[in-house]
């Protein structure tokens, strides 16, 4: 640090000073003046300057120096007075100033520049009051040696550099054997006895250490130091050499940049300081400058060096290169969507609107692109599927920020642009079509879902004939439920109550009724009406049948019914997880082999927006939302092929199936009365129906609802009746194979519900039906014949044949060039054997069935990925959703075996930490392994798994089943303190750092990409701190969540709900973010007074 110090009055008038002082000090002072003098001028002569800190000699002071100067150059007259000004001044002014290159620690130490102002001392001596001479002493050394010796004595810390390298060097393989021990007790016993060691049971190190010695064998640690360092230089100058040969090799910079992280140790425990931190990041960001510079056609190189500036930037100057790159890369589909995550999560500048306009831009350019009418850029492959998927992120996005009648005017709106376009318009670009589609939307006609609705085509046709009347709609007056029920209640709890229940009746949009006169103007809530501004830029254009059946799909699940079953593809991203239930399913002991057959994939469907632990206002979509689904199917079945319509039907059913199952959770037997009899309707007018007569997928669902109500007899018969359908009757049909294994696994869970050991196989009703299965034959009810020995060896040899033959039809389809097409589900086959081999051979004969299919499809998909065909990718999507389907059957086989029977735990956690790892985002996988895991109070095995797992994978499905394991031992140790203390109260439990460890892993989950971006994990977060008693910290960690999802309403609810107090700032704040609030505070207050 360089000092500027003027010295315009303080010397220059020094003589007379010194001449008018002498007259007045006293002898005694000149006479110690004389000896200051003295002394200071001998420290000239020697030259040299003290080597200790801290007292005044060793400082040179700029006075000092500008007093020298003055000596050497010409004086300047003396001056009358002390205080002089610079215009008074007779000499030159250009050495005013002199500077001071030399730090002093002492201006920060006492604030001043004046050396008065600084403490001196000088020691006397080298002893210390209160010391015994003869025993003790105190040994006085220069600082400059101690700081020379400070690495000379003693062992690194943990914390410095050389432990840190040790400790990411490779680990040394230690080999014990009885020699080498026997060698330890040998070399132990050769401690010879010293003064400091008089019997000898002292080692070598504790007998130095007594004397006050320290060990002399660091030389060991340095060497691996050394050779650590090598092997980083060694790896970093391969990195170099590879990308100075092959600048374009895109994954070898990628990995380089990881590997800065690695060389620094991890960024949450090496990189303490932020200033190391930011080093590594501007490090990692020259190497992406570079590479972007030699590759600036590379996406991936683009978005590792925008993710990398996310921190070192501000966000409007992100903001602003984010345009720059999307502009110069228009079609790339993967760019736009990390475009607009950016924006969405940007929440200084967030609102909905912004957000939605965005992805209007992305929609229109991407289809522009498409479609050719933009010729600077060509489409890239997947392009249309990315689009569908952006479409789906921008619906789901809007329903999660509470606006549910945007998101299904744009299904509404893709409905007709997809399935009724009129045929003069299909040859126009996308913008063209939008154009004609804008005065049918304006029209007011009826649209899809709503009564009376007829399609885009239609309306067309009938506008060229000129037009029709519309017809007398009947007057259904919805009855008003009153709102607040009850007005006692606090005020922040009457607002949830009221705007859940608006969010779950008023999701559809609002459209005036012209029978009855009305116009937009009589809306009481503007909000329910959407203009074709809003969704017009959103409307692309799908060609393929198969995108156009998944857009279906999409919008049924959106509406709350299940499609996971149908559409193997479907992956549901972090940013829409926001349920519960994905974390709890599974979890039904009276269904250990069937609860899995619906799986639940954690997002909430339209209308269903309420707190974390809210529950359902209606067990389905209620009665507005059933008409509207029941108009939209009968609308869309003429127009699609007989397999789709399957594909709806079943959706349907598997629905019905599960209100039926909410409300047998619920336990009010008057409301599962009711339900089970309106599903039995629904069913039966479906089965009706003479395409639907023969499937023998529906008839399975059919008899699966009959079973969950509780009519095994008729259920038994459904089966019974289904599988002696017309069709194919051996083990080559899948639907019938499906139809047996979900027959036979409700019978073994009915024997289990009994408990009737059956040790006679024979006379089992589960291997009755299988064994009907392999012969060809249905199985008649009631089972009054036993199965003879026989004829259960003729259906293994069956089974055996015929999953042989499936293995060989795989093996085949290998060449095949459209293998998606001859694809067929074998997961029924393989089910139905194992089970088959468990009932009548053992367990470990169902594994080895499970292990040999499994092997093989695993390896037929990869060899289908080698191939890297893109005809393919619908082929190996659903080999490995069979392969996935298959795990989870035989992981609750097993769990099922182990909570009967005695079995080894092993083989169990085996299969389940084999097939995770294959597949860490199976949420069903996941339950059932902390299910296993949490019966035991062994947690080190687990956490080391989840940690495994989380290392590799960058999902956030294994971070959240990692926190839900420790929250259940948690509550477990918890219930044991509290047992102990069953007659004191106990507020506050002791901490038992199980707390502080599952805090650890929701701050390590929220620091990933998944995890930052994820509502659930964020919810669960405060929700935790709030019932471990943090609530300031929660309310803190509420406004971090708002950092990173500030579109997720019902993280505002939860904020409501846990922190009541601050009510109006949150309904401000979700009104500054356009988010949709449904009740204002002033009308809530005008409720609460009516």
């Amino acid at each position: 640090m360089s000092l500027l110090i003027c010295s315009v009055g303080r010397d220059v008038s020094s003589t007379e000073e010194k001449a008018r002082g002498d007259r007045n000090v006293p002898p005694k002072t000149r006479k110690s003046e004389k000896k200051r003098k003295k002394k200071k001028k001998h420290k000239k002569r020697n030259g040299g300057d003290s080597s200790s800190s801290g007292t005044d000699s060793d400082t040179i002071y700029p006075s000092d120096l500008k007093k020298k100067e003055e000596d050497n150059g010409q004086h300047p007259a003396p001056l009358t007075s002390q205080f002089s000004w610079l215009d008074d001044l007779q000499s030159s002014t250009k050495q005013m100033f002199c500077v001071d290159c030399k730090p002093d620690p002492a201006n920060w130490t006492y604030k001043s520049l004046y050396r008065g102002d600084v403490a001196r001392y000088r020691r006397k001596g080298t002893s210390s009051l209160g010391l015994d001479c003869r025993k003790q002493e105190i040994s006085w050394e220069d600082s400059k040696k101690k700081r020379k010796q400070k690495g000379d004595g003693g062992a690194d810390r943990y914390f410095s550099t050389a432990s840190r390298h040790l400790l990411r060097s490779e680990p040394s393989v230690s080999v014990k054997t009885p020699y080498a021990k026997s060698v330890h007790m040998a070399s132990q016993q050769e401690v010879q006895t010293s003064s400091v060691n008089p019997l000898g049971i002292y080692d070598s190190s504790t007998a130095l250490w007594l004397q006050g010695k320290g060990r002399q064998d660091e030389q060991k640690q340095i060497t691996q130091v050394e050779e650590s360092a090598a092997h980083v230089a060694g790896k970093t100058e391969e990195f170099n050499r590879h990308l100075r040969e092959h600048p374009s090799d895109t994954q070898q910079w990628l990995q380089f940049i990881q590997y800065q992280v690695r060389l620094q140790g991890s960024e949450s425990s090496e990189c303490k300081s932020k200033s190391s931190y930011k080093a590594v990041l501007e490090k990692k960001l020259s190497i992406a400058e570079r590479a972007v510079a030699i590759n600036p056609t590379c996406i991936s190189l683009q978005l590792e060096r925008l993710r990398i500036c996310q921190e070192l930037w501000e966000p409007s100057v992100l903001a602003k290169e984010w345009k720059k790159l999307v502009f110069l890369h228009p079609n790339s589909a993967p760019l736009w969507r990390r475009y607009l995550l950016f924006i969405q999560s940007y929440f200084s500048n967030f609102t909905v609107s912004k957000v939605n306009s965005a992805y209007g831009k992305c929609l229109s350019t991407l289809s522009a692109v498409l479609d050719g009418s933009m010729v600077s850029h060509s489409a890239l492959p997947g392009t249309e599927e990315d689009m569908l998927d952006l479409f789906i992120q921008q619906c789901q996005f809007l329903r999660q920020a509470g606006h549910s009648e945007k998101a299904i005017s744009l299904f509404q709106a893709m409905m007709d642009f997809t399935f009724f376009k009129p045929d003069s318009v299909k040859k126009l670009s996308t913008r063209q079509q939008v154009e004609f589609f804008e005065p049918f939307w304006d029209s007011g006609e009826a649209r899809v879902g709503e009564v009376e609705a007829r399609g885009w085509k239609a309306w067309m046709l009938q506008q060229e004939r000129g037009g029709w009347l519309p017809p007398p709609t009947e007057d259904k007056e919805e009855e008003d439920e009153e709102e607040v029920k009850n007005r006692s209640q606090a005020k922040w709890k009457v607002w949830l109550d009221v705007e859940s229940l608006r969010e779950a009746a008023h999701w559809l949009p609002w459209r005036p009724d012209k029978a009855k006169g009305q116009t937009e103007e009589d809306c009481d809530d503007p909000d329910r009406q959407v203009l074709f501004d809003d969704i017009g830029s959103s409307l692309i254009c799908l060609s393929s049948p198969e995108l156009r059946l998944r857009l279906l799909l999409y919008f049924l699940s959106f509406l709350g019914l299940p499609v996971a079953s149908i559409l193997s593809e479907v992956s549901q991203p972090s940013l829409f997880l926001e349920n519960l239930s994905v974390l709890t399913q599974g979890k039904e002991p009276q269904r250990p082999l069937t609860s899995y057959d619906i799986p639940d994939l954690g997002v909430d469907s339209v209308g269903h927006m309420t707190t974390l632990q809210g529950k359902r206002k209606w067990v389905g979509l209620g009665r507005q939302g059933e008409r509207f689904l029941t108009n939209m199917l009968s609308m869309l079945q003429p127009v699609l092929p007989p397999h789709h319509r399957a594909s709806l039907t079943l959706s349907l059913l598997q629905y019905e199936k599960l209100k039926v199952l909410r409300s047998l959770h619920s336990g009010n037997k008057k409301r599962l009365h009711s339900q089970g009899k309106s599903s039995k309707r629904v069913v039966k007018r479906l089965l009706k129906e003479p395409d639907n007569r023969s499937s023998l997928i529906l008839w399975r669902e059919y008899a699966h609802l009959e079973w969950l109500l509780g009519n095994l007899v008729e259920a038994r018969k459904v089966f019974s009746t289904a599988s002696a359908m017309g069709g194919v009757k051996d083990l080559s049909g899948a639907a019938l194979c499906e139809l047996c294994l979900l027959w036979s696994q409700l019978e073994l869970e009915e024997a289990a519900k009994e408990q009737s050991r059956l040790t006679d196989v024979t006379t089992s009703p589960a291997v009755c039906v299988l064994t009907k299965l392999a012969e060809g034959t249905s199985a008649s009810f009631p089972f009054s014949q036993s199965l003879s020995p026989v004829s259960i060896l003729k259906a293994r040899k069956s089974y055996e044949q015929a999953l042989a033959a499936s293995l060989s039809d795989l093996e085949q389809k290998r060449s095949s060039v459209n293998a998606g097409a001859h694809s067929s589900k074998r997961s029924g086959l393989v089910g139905c054997y194992a089970l088959f081999q468990y009932l009548t051979v053992g367990v470990h004969a169902a594994v080895s069935v499970y292990s040999l299919k499994a092997n093989l499809t695993r390896a037929e998909a990869g060899n289908c990925e080698a191939g890297s065909r893109p005809q393919n990718h619908s082929y190996v999507s659903q080999l490995a959703h069979e392969c996935e389907v298959l795990a989870v059957q035989q992981a609750a086989l097993l769990k099922y075996h182990s909570s009967n029977s005695v079995f080894p735990l092993a083989t169990l956690r085996q299969t389940l930490t084999s097939a995770i790892s294959s597949w860490p985002s199976c949420a069903l996988l996941w339950g059932i392994y902390v299910q296993v895991e949490n019966r035991y109070h062994s947690a080190g095995r687990a956490r080391r798994f989840f940690h495994s797992v989380t290392r590799d994978s960058g999902g956030v499905v294994p971070r959240l089943f990692a926190i839900v394991a420790e929250q259940q031992r948690k509550q477990l140790v918890d219930s044991a303190q509290r047992s102990c203390h069953y007659n004191e109260a106990l507020p506050i439990l002791p901490e038992n750092g199980l707390g502080n460890r599952i805090r650890g892993l929701f701050e390590t989950a929220t620091k990933t990409e998944d995890g930052a971006h994820c509502p659930l994990l964020w919810r669960m977060y405060i929700h935790f701190l709030v019932s471990d008693g943090k609530v300031d910290k929660a309310r803190a960690i509420f406004y971090k969540a708002l950092q990173n999802v500030p579109w997720v309403k019902g993280l505002y609810m939860d904020a409501v709900q846990l922190f009541p107090e601050h009510l109006q700032e949150f309904i401000d704040l979700m009104m500054e973010k356009e988010l949709r609030l449904r009740l204002p505070l002033e009308e809530l207050d005008i409720l609460l007074e009516d």
